[in-house]
């Protein structure tokens, strides 16, 4: 496995010499160390990324051109594709299946924006229709120069190609710092960047700490963009060191999102989209559906089935079969969801199920599925994302109570509905503040549509061609054709100025 810096098309040591261990969160075995970049291998790499957009022409390359990048990294990573599903299980925790479905998810979105790349050839400029017929008018996309990516740990490789891509795409140059604590999958794409022959300096990756390389990525006055998906905390202080720069930004944060099940709703259902939209991924999914609100003629039999079913995940190491929910991803957050789970207890919650370690588990950072209901309201377990395998569940009355419950939050990132009427769905979809929307399902994200949150769940849109637009800049370009002189200060010779050589719109 790689472990050293990734900059300017070659293998480096760190500067400084830093390193930091990669830990299985299934055994608590330390299985890899890897390179730790301080402030000044940063410098490096983004000088390498300003040089590469600057001199070297990789945002003069066509999109055609680049696009043939992008596949080849696409191709790269499904040539390995089982490989590096192995290594997101080894580092951070989730089942063999979700793995292999991220990285094959990751493969994709290098297709999907090597599609967009060449379309940008095909529509290099808009033209804009002016009130005054003696100029004429341009819109020209334009990359927008380097783009510092800072990525999560819940879904390292895919959360990568979900900045790499688009900003490659559009002809932009990145230096990525993924999560201290799953680097490993990002490496990989590294070594697949290296294998195609991508250009010197145009991807750089630099393992380490957010508080060290990630703030020097940020602080960095040659970087142009930040792209960070991460906590609310942290974005907003990203948010704020940008302004001192004016830095572009696209923040996806997180959220608390919540789920409305009507009494319609079919409840095996209902029941396996509450435990897609919480469990996948141990719960660690910034749009998880975590507040679950069930209409009260269906709430009694509903829990009894969601219970019934909890109960039977199959709890284990991501490399066994049929393994269904691994550990969480370290020991402090396993450590801060059972504390959130003790709070919700200490505040009058019950918990129906899970809210313990497995029997069995020695070794790793193992919790069991747990299901909350009678939530207070103002407690932190109903307010605030645990980020974790704990859904909190309450019954209610009406479509009203349901709506202003589930609206009822400072985030918003996503929302999901489940009913047979479809005008009733549509009608409470329109209703959610939140970005994205699931109607008879929870959490189905595909790369052609947008992603991203209102309120405190973030800034910008993510995939689709909103993601490409992330990483464009606009440049209009105006000429003048006039027949005659412009005539403002210099007189036509001869002449005095005329009402009709004034400009029109001063």
């Amino acid at each position: 496995m790689p472990s050293e810096l990734y900059i300017d098309g070659q293998w480096v040591k760190p500067v400084k010499g830093g390193s930091s261990d990669v830990i299985n969160p299934a055994t608590e075995e330390v299985i890899q160390t890897i390179a730790s970049a301080c402030a000044e291998d940063v410098d490096i790499a983004v000088k390498a990324a300003r040089r590469a957009f600057d001199q070297d022409g990789w945002p003069k390359l066509s999109g055609a051109q680049r696009a043939k990048y992008l596949r080849s990294i696409a191709e790269g990573i499904r040539a390995r594709q089982t490989e590096i599903a192995r290594l997101e299980v080894l580092d951070n925790g989730k089942p063999f299946p979700e793995a292999d479905w991220d990285v094959a998810d990751a493969a994709g979105c290098f297709d999907f924006y090597a599609r967009l790349a060449e379309q940008l050839d095909n529509n290099p400029e808009e033209v804009v229709e002016l009130s005054d017929a003696r100029f004429s008018c341009k819109a020209i996309r334009e990359p927008l120069g380097v783009a510092g990516a800072i990525i999560p740990w819940n879904f390292p490789l895919l959360m990568a190609a979900w900045k790499v891509a688009p900003a490659l795409a559009a002809g932009c140059t990145v230096v990525l710092k993924p999560a201290e604590l799953t680097s490993l999958t990002a490496l990989e794409l590294a070594a697949i960047a290296h294998e195609v022959g991508l250009p010197a300096g145009v991807l750089n990756i630099l393992t380490g700490s957010g508080t060290i390389a990630g703030q020097a990525i940020i602080d960095h006055k040659d970087v142009d963009k930040l792209a960070f998906t991460g906590s609310g905390p942290i974005g907003s202080k990203i948010m704020a060191a940008a302004a001192r720069d004016i830095k572009r930004i696209s923040l996806e944060l997180g959220g608390k999102s919540p789920f409305v099940v009507f009494e319609d709703a079919d409840i095996d259902d209902a029941v396996e989209w509450i435990m897609f939209g919480i469990f996948w991924n141990q719960g660690q999914v910034c749009s998880a559906t975590s507040r679950v609100l069930v209409h009260e003629r269906i709430y009694e039999p509903l829990m009894k089935r969601l219970v019934e079913e909890t109960n039977k995940i199959k709890i284990g190491d991501g490399r066994e079969q049929g393994v269904l929910l691994g550990p969480l991803v370290s020991k402090r957050q396993y450590e801060q969801v059972f504390a959130a789970i003790e709070a919700a207890r200490a505040a009058g919650a019950t918990v129906a199920c899970g809210g313990e370690r497995p029997e069995g588990f020695d070794k790793g950072y193992y919790l069991q599925p747990t299901i909350l209901t009678d939530v207070p309201l103002e407690s932190a377990a109903w307010t605030e994302e645990i980020f974790g395998p704990v859904v909190c569940v309450r019954p209610f009355e009406t479509e009203e109570e349901a709506i202003e419950l589930a609206n009822d939050s400072r985030f918003g990132l996503a929302a999901a509905v489940m009913s047979k009427d479809d005008a009733r769905a549509e009608r409470v979809a329109a209703a959610f503040r939140a970005g994205i929307v699931w109607i008879n399902c929870s959490q189905p994200t595909f790369t052609e549509a947008p992603w991203g949150g209102y309120k405190e769940s973030g800034i910008g849109r993510e995939l689709g061609r909103w993601g490409l637009d992330n990483y464009l800049e606009t440049k209009q370009v105006t000429r003048f054709s006039g027949k005659d002189p412009w005539g403002w200060y210099l007189k036509p010779t001869g002449e005095e100025k005329s009402a009709s050589a004034r400009p029109s719109n001063s």
